[in-house]
């Protein structure tokens, strides 16, 4: 276990923060499923392999999950095929990955189950998502919902999943916690997409839905970090909305926690979201930004949300008021346009 907690800060500076958050039982699995995400993550974000080799290279790393194949000559051959581009703490996953599956296997069947669900559908909706966003960009907005539920919905559901087995007795019923994770993890994503929005546009990709674009009248080939664009500023502070608006039907979700047993689940939950909220904010002050440098959270601004959270965390009321202020409220057409995407 300390190879993966190790390695935890070296990939994800918000899942560092919060995942100790978690009930001890849940952190082990939480941050191995974590980096199994994160190592189907770095595949599809390699820009030197093509789209059918980032799918073909996508089942390879199912099959071996699921322990149909060898791991070592699969982590072997992805390792090499890592360019300088991918960052050394995920290329580092890869040469470790023996050690990674091993530590998964000691988990019980349902926590391998919800971690291998996951896996299974997030390669596939990255294989779909991936090339199409390289050669012209996500068609639609329900594209673009239906990629980050494949990229972070799911994860909402495997941690419900998780949660549920730790705790059976949660007072919400799954189909509804299941909805409230999916909400959850694509807010996330959304967020993800918009700080990584000029990272993305300079390795080909472009993760904004042309129908969105269309109608605000931006041509995905013309798009340029143009500082005082106000069409393109209208398209991020759309996009702000909708992912504030899913980020606080996963405010539900986290507040479904209650009593001491799942204190730890609602602050993990709490201050996940209360992190995204604060780039959104930091985004929507600057939708000139040209790098996810210049929008970066502030050690002060973490530390603020952290106290605040632990003050007002048992007060829903008060947690409500507080996450629906950060960004500014998201426009009542937002929340309409989400539900009627399906989102």
């Amino acid at each position: 276990m300390a190879f993966q907690n190790g390695m935890l800060p070296l990939v994800s500076r918000t899942f560092a923060l919060t995942i100790p958050q978690l009930p001890s039982e849940l952190q082990p699995v939480v941050i191995n499923a974590y980096l199994l995400c994160r190592m189907a993550d770095t595949i599809e974000d390699e820009p030197t392999i093509s789209a059918e080799d980032n799918h073909n290279i996508g089942l390879a790393f199912l099959d071996v999950v699921q322990g149909k194949t060898p791991i070592q000559p699969f982590a072997d051959n992805t390792f090499q095929r890592l360019s300088e581009a991918t960052p050394d703490a995920e290329r580092k996953l890869f040469l470790h990955f023996p050690k990674i599956l091993h530590i998964t296997g000691k988990f019980n069947q349902p926590q391998q189950d919800a971690v291998f669900r996951c896996i299974k559908i997030m390669l596939a909706g990255m294989a779909q998502y991936h090339a199409i966003a390289r050669a012209d960009g996500l068609p639609s907005l329900v594209s673009l919902q239906h990629y980050c539920y494949c990229a972070a919905g799911v994860v909402g559901e495997m941690l419900t999943d998780l949660f549920l087995e730790y705790e059976p007795a949660i007072a919400c019923d799954r189909h509804t916690l299941y909805a409230q994770s999916r909400s959850f993890g694509q807010g996330l994503q959304l967020t993800n997409i918009l700080k990584d929005l000029w990272e993305d546009h300079n390795r080909g990709i472009c993760w904004l839905p042309k129908d969105v674009l269309a109608r605000h009248g931006v041509d995905r080939s013309s798009l340029s970090r143009d500082q005082n664009d106000p069409v393109l500023a209208a398209v991020i502070n759309e996009l702000i909305d909708l992912a504030h608006a899913s980020l606080l039907d996963g405010l539900d979700y986290a507040l479904s926690f209650t009593g001491p047993k799942l204190r730890g689940i609602r602050r993990f939950c709490l201050w996940t979201i209360g992190l995204a909220l604060l780039t959104l904010r930091n985004i929507r002050s600057s939708p000139g930004f040209s790098s996810a440098s210049e929008i970066k959270t502030s050690h002060t601004a973490v530390a603020g949300l952290i106290t605040l959270e632990c003050m007002l965390g048992g007060n829903d009321a008060l947690v409500r008021r507080l996450f629906s202020s950060f960004p500014a409220a998201p426009a009542a057409s937002a929340v309409a346009k989400r539900r009627n995407h399906g989102g």
